[in-house]
């Protein structure tokens, strides 16, 4: 179905494997075009309840393949084309989406990482903003995001000096929500999206919904738009369920509905 990457779904968990591990899982068109069809292929799949984007062999993604770039490139149309959508899929979806980075995130793989709601780093992983190293500036929705979570002075300085980032250090700016080591990488992160695909979904995308509208609303106006999306949580089968359960003292068993 996919030659850029590998997909398979187990456990309500969607699995997006980039696998050009030859290249450091660099970017080409197709691997953009790919990785956008398997979001919302997982995102239409009500089976799916967490998605997971990792990549195979020793690297996260390491940003555009630069082999598919020349001095006739509109760096602009490419933008456009290829990673706009890839970076709309992921934000548009309502599931949990981690990016479990096993290795160097580089470039546009940096802003991949950025994208996704849940970052967690193996401890052999790297975040460089290389954009500022070739003369171009962070894309695919970076500094967006970055700005976001590390604030301007932090962002500008990670942007413009271009320096590797430890998984260590990442975790101190608050890019990555945590750590793993190696020897339990695997492990851990299957834990982690387990848990997310037993929790009440829909509630879930709700609250990504909501944190958009929180960044972008005056005050007022979020909390009416917030009074009708707890209107809409109070409807899903998982908040009745979440109520009984607390009533009657047992762990609710959310369906994602």
């Amino acid at each position: 179905m996919f030659n850029t990457i590998n997909y398979e779904c187990h456990e309500g968990i969607s699995w997006i494997k980039l696998n050009r591990p030859d290249k450091l899982n660099a970017f080409i068109a197709e691997m953009n075009r790919e990785i956008t069809q398997a979001v919302k292929l997982a995102g239409k799949d009500e089976k799916v309840r967490c998605i997971v984007i990792t990549g195979e062999g020793r690297a996260f993604c390491s940003g555009q393949d630069l082999a598919e770039v020349n001095d006739d490139t509109n760096h602009g149309d490419l933008l456009r084309n290829h990673y706009t959508p890839m970076v709309k899929a992921i934000m548009a979806c309502e599931k949990p989406i981690i990016a479990a980075v096993n290795g160097v995130a580089a470039g546009a793989g940096f802003s991949l990482a950025l994208a996704c709601d849940f970052r967690l780093a193996s401890e052999k992983a790297s975040f460089i903003n290389a954009f500022v190293n070739i003369g171009l500036i962070p894309d695919s929705g970076n500094l967006h995001f970055l700005s976001h979570v590390v604030g301007r002075a932090k962002a500008i300085e990670i942007s413009v000096l271009g320096e590797k980032i430890p998984a260590q250090k990442a975790l101190e700016l608050g890019v990555i929500n945590r750590v793993i080591p190696q020897d339990t990488w695997q492990k851990e992160v299957e834990e982690f999206a387990i848990k997310l695909a037993k929790m009440p979904t829909k509630a879930i995308g709700l609250i990504k919904r909501y944190l958009t509208l929180a960044e972008n609303l005056p005050l007022d106006a979020y909390l009416e738009k917030e009074a009708e999306g707890q209107r809409i949580a109070g409807l899903t089968k998982d908040a009745k369920e979440g109520v009984q359960a607390f009533i009657e003292k047992r762990q609710p068993e959310y369906i994602g509905q």
